[in-house]
């Protein structure tokens, strides 16, 4: 029971850290992206969409699970 618990906690740390690391990757791409536009207004929009934490994503896609 106990070597099951630790597995289970194993596997839970692991696949957080791998999405986490998912989501900072997909957005170091895009915040590259935004860079690329030449308009500073336009630019500004595309990096400020792009300026939420995981854990804000995770807290507002799981609000958007329950409704």
């Amino acid at each position: 029971m106990l070597r099951l618990t630790a597995v289970v906690i194993l596997i839970t740390v692991v696949c957080a850290c791998t999405w986490q690391q998912a989501y900072s990757s997909a957005q170091g791409w895009q915040r590259n992206q935004c860079n690329r536009l030449i308009e500073q207004a336009e630019r500004e929009r595309c990096l400020a969409s792009v300026s939420m934490t995981y854990d804000e994503y995770r807290s507002r896609s799981e609000g958007a699970n329950k409704e």
